[in-house]
């Protein structure tokens, strides 16, 4: 059976890709492919460390995502904004709301017991408000800067195809294997007992990359317009299998941390693997806070490693060719490197060492009063007893 998007000249004019991946979209697409079991090869590892992380609460709201079929509406997403914010406006969605949505599950699928209970329970509700909070800090925050990385790449690769052929053509290259474009309606492939027609009426369509499921969903209660999700990379095999594989680091990256910080290394390395990303994107990709990508691009732009070009309100960042030059190369020739330079000693012109660090005495009372330390020079014998005894700190010259 399929699913049916129908266009108006309207629709296709505000049809758009998503800035970010869509938070609530993308946990439940995870939460369904740690359930589904399918391309194991791919994503078994994965499923394993994230059963292991999961707490009973995080299991709890795991309950309410089944693993083909309809989600609670509590899911959808509303408007852009971070995990933490639409967890905010799930928790204020009124109690009868809450149980209307559960009732109307209740008809398609069996509902756990506790579940009939949450719209008179506030402790149970928030229990499992903690489960939703648990279960993204299993499943997505230890993937998410792979999933941004992958998200971006798929997204500039769509906007080539809009710029090539435009909304018709990012349209009908979006998902090959389970999407086509019939002008103008856009056919989903869907599971036999899914058989439905949307009619956008001038909403439009936001796309939205997932690094998760091998399928194509659509949300059509999102808000402000409906959500089409698809696999990123799907016509690129061998990158969609190893989406979730180790990544191979730059040669030479631990030298290039060591000199310039392991953090600021990172940012320079991402702004060189995704050239245009803004400061958000750039945070996001790295694991840290937008201000603290823009203070470390800040240094880097100053120092010439990269170079920024502002619209609007918005920073797009880029290497320059020194910064894709030092990424390319950080370490020096392996024939210099390591290598301490020979310190040759005239004993002919220093002390006897022994003297030196006894005292000699028979010397006479003009030599000792140089050697004493009365000057503050460098090579006073205070300095070179100091400097030859292991575990001493270097004399402090004023």
């Amino acid at each position: 059976m399929s699913y049916r998007i129908h266009f108006t000249d309207q629709d296709l004019a505000r049809t758009r890709l998503a800035h970010a991946p869509v938070p609530l979209t993308e946990l439940d697409r995870a939460a369904r492919t740690l359930k589904d079991g399918v391309n194991p090869a791919r994503l078994d590892a994965w499923r394993r460390r994230t059963r292991a992380r999961l707490s009973v609460s995080a299991r709890m709201a795991l309950s309410l995502i089944p693993r083909t079929g309809w989600s609670p509406a509590l899911l959808t997403p509303v408007g852009n904004g971070t995990f933490e914010e639409q967890l905010d406006r799930i928790r204020s969605i009124p109690p009868e709301h809450l149980h209307d949505d559960l009732a109307r599950l209740a008809h398609h699928r069996p509902m756990a017991d506790w579940a009939r209970r949450l719209s008179d329970d506030a402790e149970l509700r928030e229990r499992l408000y903690r489960g939703f909070a648990d279960l993204h800090h299993a499943l997505l925050e230890p993937v998410w800067p792979r999933l941004t990385q992958h998200f971006i790449a798929d997204r500039t690769m769509r906007t080539r195809h809009f710029l090539n052929g435009g909304v018709e053509a990012m349209l009908a290259q979006v998902s090959p294997r389970s999407v086509s474009w019939n002008p103008p309606v856009l056919e989903v492939r869907m599971p036999p007992h899914i058989d439905h027609d949307l009619h956008l009426e001038g909403q439009g369509l936001l796309l939205a990359p997932s690094l998760f499921g091998s399928g194509t969903s659509v949300d059509d209660d999102a808000r402000p317009q409906p959500v089409l999700s698809y696999p990123a990379f799907q016509d690129q095999p061998l990158l969609h299998l190893t989406a979730l594989a180790p990544r191979d680091t730059r040669p030479g990256h631990a030298a290039l941390a060591a000199l310039l910080g392991r953090t600021r290394a990172n940012v320079l390395a991402a702004i060189a693997d995704h050239p245009g990303c803004t400061t958000t994107e750039l945070a996001a990709l790295i694991g840290i806070a937008p201000p603290s990508a823009s203070e470390h691009a800040t240094v880097l732009r100053r120092a010439g490693l990269i170079h920024t070009l502002r619209y609007r309100n918005t920073a797009l960042h880029e290497p320059t060719d020194l910064g894709t030059a030092l990424l390319d190369n950080p370490q020096p020739p392996s024939s210099t490197r390591n290598r301490s330079l020979p310190v040759r000693v005239d004993r002919r012109a220093a002390p006897n060492a022994r003297s030196v660090r006894r005292g000699a005495t028979n010397r006479t009372p003009e030599s000792r009063s140089r050697t004493r330390g009365t000057s503050s020079g460098p090579f006073s014998a205070r300095t070179v007893r100091r400097a030859r005894l292991p575990g001493r700190r270097p004399a402090r010259h004023s």
